[in-house]
């Protein structure tokens, strides 16, 4: 297939597919906040609040990098 092994195919699709899945979530809080009509405060509390777990995803590939070189 193109002289990738399937565990390069799989990085590849799990780094970019978590990336797009991750910039939708933020598209579909952006929405809430929008549609619920939050204003700056209530749109700053969503973004933290249920923002948090892809945050800590990041923090975690951050990290991991970090530690490995």
């Amino acid at each position: 297939m193109g002289g990738i092994t399937e565990e390069q195919f799989a990085e590849f699709g799990l780094t970019f597919g978590v990336a797009a899945f991750m910039l939708y979530m933020f598209f579909i809080l952006f929405q809430l906040a929008r549609e619920s009509k939050a204003g700056r405060f209530g749109t700053f509390v969503i973004m933290i609040g249920l923002g948090l777990g892809m945050m800590g995803y990041v923090a975690k590939g951050v990290i991991k990098m970090i530690l490995e070189n």
